[in-house]
């Protein structure tokens, strides 16, 4: 096996030292550059284009859309994602922005070179104290996501939905449409079933998971909603 070029971004000094000496250690991989925060990232994923890039979580910044850009731009570099996180659902967006791993910083040296050999023949790797909580998490986003692509709006109710996301009010709604308020409110009752969400705001938030178009619109503020007959 070819040795593997690693880089470290963590914003603690002295752990980025220790996971130096860890993969110096293993005879197979080398650290090749080092930074403390998500531009580092970036600008070394575009410079140097290691083989593996092992982020920290809690850095300042977003890390999932750091994540995200280095998985969309450099599809040939695997990221590992380092962490003291316990949050299965935060776990789940983190392999869904396109992590090859998600390792526990409580791991051993000898665990972190398991999952950076297994990254590089093209697993997924989750730490084992981690495991099993992350697996049940993704089983049931995975069923959330199925159950949202099954679910089919008619016209009228993403006409309803559009106008909702621009903070129209059910008599503006009503006149727009050309119908009556009685019967937007019906339709509201029947998105909400659907959706099966109890509010306004729920209801927003369900449809714009449901169908990307409506994430291109500004939503109205949740107080506006919430406060509509």
């Amino acid at each position: 096996m070819r040795e593997v070029s690693i880089a470290v971004i963590d914003d603690q000094p002295v752990l980025v030292e220790g996971l130096v000496q860890v993969f110096r250690s293993s005879g197979d991989c080398t650290v090749v550059a080092t930074g403390g925060g998500l531009q580092d990232a970036l600008a070394i994923a575009q410079e140097r284009q290691p083989d593996l890039l092992i982020v920290d979580l809690a850095l300042s910044g977003s890390t999932l859309k750091a994540i995200s850009t280095v998985a969309s731009k450099h599809p040939e570099i695997k990221i590992i994602a380092f962490t003291a996180a316990s949050s299965m659902d935060f776990a789940v967006s983190v392999l869904e922005a396109g992590a090859r791993a998600y390792v526990s910083k409580t791991c051993s040296a000898d665990e972190l070179i398991r999952a950076a050999r297994a990254v590089m023949a093209g697993e997924t790797y989750v730490s084992q104290s981690l495991a099993s909580g992350v697996i049940a998490a993704l089983r049931q986003a995975s069923v959330r996501k199925r159950a949202l692509q099954a679910l089919k709006l008619t016209v009228r109710e993403e006409q309803i939905v559009q106008l909702l996301l621009l903070g129209r009010p059910n008599k503006e709604i009503a006149a727009r449409l050309g119908i009556s308020e009685k019967t937007v409110k019906h339709y509201m009752t029947i998105l909400m079933q659907k959706l099966n969400v109890t509010n306004r705001v729920e209801a927003v938030i369900a449809a714009q998971k449901l169908d990307p178009r409506f994430t291109s619109r500004t939503p109205a503020h949740p107080a506006d909603l919430s406060c509509w007959n």
